[in-house]
């Protein structure tokens, strides 16, 4: 994960709305995604998560909502939005009757590098994308992982600060999956802000800083990972001890405290904060008792994710998130 800093945004859009006839996609959402994080927008197929990306990299109006990109307005100043954004769709945008060079070269030149800039581009991202072997081999002999790679070697061209990354590990192997989420964590370190689209909970469990999970056209909640989880409950903090009178002892004192008798487990509801975790230990500490074994049990993004699309989307309490996105 990485480290944010209190910045402009590189992404800020209040209000965001999107109709289709009478299908409302986006329902005045609101996203702010700091400068040099990864915010993942997760979502079913179909939640809008594409139409989201299509909106703020200029390829499609919004029908309301104010949207700025890299300190731009994107309805007033799309083309400045443009420089400083690229963008890596769903479906590969790599042309296959071509090499790998050849594909690169092409985006130097609607880039408008000179030839000289755009070779040596093209040399220093084909090597970091591990792609040299194959940058004269025509596109259509890669593997949807050397795709995916080109393909973003490609959107890199440009330099650019902000990069949207539409379902980028859509359709590859988990060893190519791995590969791109390292790719795009190098991609961050470096400077890069990532607006990461998917499906996948682990991918955004994974890469993300922060989450906001989108649902019938809102945000249903935004946070990071670990704020996600917190917001359902099935958490606790699980002790197991080898020593009988320990086990009854703590089983006697503590509140609320689940038992198994067989294994001398106890549970103890918790949603998995430090605070919580130092005052069980302060009391096992202050009793004299010592647990063999304590580990803290928090829901993973599978269970927010499908508590939080189980029940129609109703606007977050101020106190909760800040998301009706999306």
């Amino acid at each position: 994960m990485t480290t944010t800093t209190h910045t402009a945004p590189a992404i800020a859009a209040t209000g965001l709305r999107k109709a289709y006839g009478d299908k409302t996609v986006l329902d005045g959402i609101e996203l702010h995604v700091p400068a040099g994080s990864i915010f993942s927008l997760l979502g079913p197929n179909g939640a809008g998560k594409t139409t989201a990306v299509n909106i703020l990299s200029t390829l499609i109006p919004a029908d309301a909502g104010d949207l700025r990109v890299g300190g731009h307005d994107v309805a007033a100043r799309a083309q400045a939005v443009r420089s400083v954004i690229g963008v890596t769709g769903q479906f590969s945008a790599v042309d296959g009757l071509i090499t790998g060079e050849e594909n690169m070269l092409l985006m130097a030149d609607l880039n408008h590098l000179s030839r000289a800039e755009g070779r040596r581009v093209t040399a220093e991202l084909l090597e970091r994308f591990d792609l040299v072997e194959a940058a004269k081999k025509p596109a259509s002999t890669y593997s949807g992982g050397m795709k995916r790679r080109l393909d973003i070697a490609m959107t890199l061209v440009g330099s650019p600060s902000i990069i949207f990354l539409d379902e980028p590990t859509t359709g590859l192997d988990p060893r190519s999956r791995h590969n791109m989420w390292q790719i795009i964590r190098e991609l961050v370190s470096g400077g890069t802000t990532v607006f990461l689209t998917t499906q996948y909970l682990e991918e955004a469990d994974q890469l993300a800083d922060r989450i906001a999970v989108l649902h019938d056209g809102k945000i249903a909640a935004e946070g990071s990972a670990a704020e996600l989880k917190r917001l359902v409950p099935g958490g606790h903090i699980r002790l197991r001890f080898d020593d009988p009178q320990a086990y009854e002892a703590a089983a006697g004192a503590l509140r609320e405290v689940t038992r198994d008798d067989e294994s001398l487990v106890l549970q103890l509801p918790s949603g998995g904060s430090q605070r919580e975790l130092r005052a069980v230990l302060d009391w096992l500490e202050a009793a004299e008792i010592e647990a063999d074994e304590l580990s803290v049990h928090t829901p993973d993004l599978d269970d927010v994710f499908f508590a939080l699309t189980a029940r129609p989307a109703a606007p977050a309490s101020p106190a909760a998130q800040k998301e009706n996105a999306r």
